[in-house]
C-alpha cells in the first residue's frame, strides 16, 4: 500500500487550510554565491512562502547542492523540495523531490529512464518523492530543449488539459505547467489564464503553475484561473538582494492568502447550497 510522505501531507493540509500556495523556487547557478543563495531563501521563508523548491539547472548537483541545501535547512522551517534538473541533482539534506515524468518529451529518457536511474538514490538518501507530471508550455526555455519537448503552444489549452489529465492517470499526484524560465526572453508571458482554466477543470489533483510570473496581477489571475500553488523564480532571482527578495515574498504571500481566501469562501458557500 502506498503511504503518502510528510511533505505532500503538509502541502495538502496547507491547501485546505489556506486555499493557495506560495511556491519559492532558487536555482543556484543564478546567484553570484551560495552565501546569496541562502541569504534569498530565508528571506522568502520570512516572506511567507509555503514550500521552497530549489535547482532546475543540470549544473547544480555534487558538493555545491550537498552544502547549500544543508545550509538552508539550517535557517528555514518549511519544506525544502528538490526541482530536478537531471539525475545528478539529488541530495540526502532536502526533504523531498519532485518525483517528475516530463509528459510532453519525445525522449523516452525523460518519461521513465531518467527515473529509473534516480530511484534507488533517492530511496538509499531518504528523500520523499513527490509524483509529479510535469508539462512544459510554450516557449519552454532551456528545460524544453533539454528535455526535447514537444513544448505545448500557449494558444492550445486543450491540449496541457489533456496531458495533465494523462499524468493523473497515470498515477501522478501532483501536476506542474510550467513554460522554462523567465519566458519574456523568448517574447512570450506566463501561461494564459485560458489554459490554468482548461487544465484545472481537467483534473482534480493539486495543480502548479510555474514560468514568468512576476506581478501581483499576474499572480492573481493565475490562482483566480484555478492555481492551487504558484511557483516563483525568475522575480527573486532579479531582486538582487535579500531584503528585496524579502519584499516580493510578502507581496506574493499576501496575494496568495487574499485569493486563498477566496476559493475556501467558494468552496463553504457551494457546500451549504448543497
Amino acid at each position: 500500500m502506498i503511504s503518502i510522505g510528510k511533505t505532500e501531507k503538509y502541502i495538502n493540509e496547507q491547501l485546505g487550510a489556506k486555499g493557495a500556495l506560495l511556491f519559492s523556487l532558487i536555482d543556484p547557478v543564478d546567484y553570484r554565491s551560495d552565501k546569496e543563495v541562502v541569504a534569498t531563501a530565508k528571506a522568502v521563508t520570512k516572506g511567507g512562502t509555503d514550500v521552497l523548491l530549489l535547482g532546475g539547472s543540470s549544473g547544480v548537483q555534487g558538493t555545491m547542492l550537498d552544502d547549500v541545501t544543508r545550509e538552508i535547512k539550517e535557517e528555514i522551517d518549511i519544506p525544502l523540495v528538490l526541482f530536478p534538473g537531471n539525475v545528478a541533482t539529488i541530495t540526502k539534506y532536502a526533504d523531498a523531490i519532485y518525483f517528475q515524468s516530463l509528459l510532453n518529451s519525445r525522449n523516452p529518457y525523460w518519461h521513465a529512464q531518467v527515473q529509473m536511474l534516480g530511484a534507488p538514490l533517492i530511496r538509499a538518501a531518504k528523500i520523499e518523492p513527490l509524483p509529479v507530471g510535469y508539462i512544459l508550455i510554450a516557449p519552454g526555455g532551456t528545460a524544453g530543449w533539454v528535455g526535447d519537448a514537444n513544448v505545448v503552444p500557449q494558444s492550445k489549452p486543450k491540449i496541457a488539459a489533456a496531458l495533465a489529465l494523462t499524468g493523473q492517470y497515470l498515477g501522478n499526484r501532483f501536476i506542474v505547467t510550467d513554460t522554462g524560465s523567465n519566458p519574456r526572453l523568448q517574447d512570450h508571458g506566463p501561461i494564459p489564464p485560458e489554459m490554468i482554466r482548461e487544465v484545472r477543470r481537467a483534473i482534480d489533483v493539486p495543480y502548479i503553475v510555474g514560468g514568468g510570473v512576476i506581478s501581483e496581477k499576474e499572480l492573481r489571475l493565475a490562482y483566480q484561473s484555478g492555481a492551487d500553488a504558484v511557483q516563483i523564480g525568475t522575480a527573486f532571482e532579479n531582486s538582487r538582494g535579500a531584503e528585496l527578495a524579502y519584499k516580493k515574498a510578502k507581496m506574493f504571500s499576501r496575494v496568495a492568502r487574499e485569493e486563498g481566501a477566496k476559493k475556501l469562501k467558494g468552496v463553504k458557500g457551494s457546500d451549504k447550497r448543497k
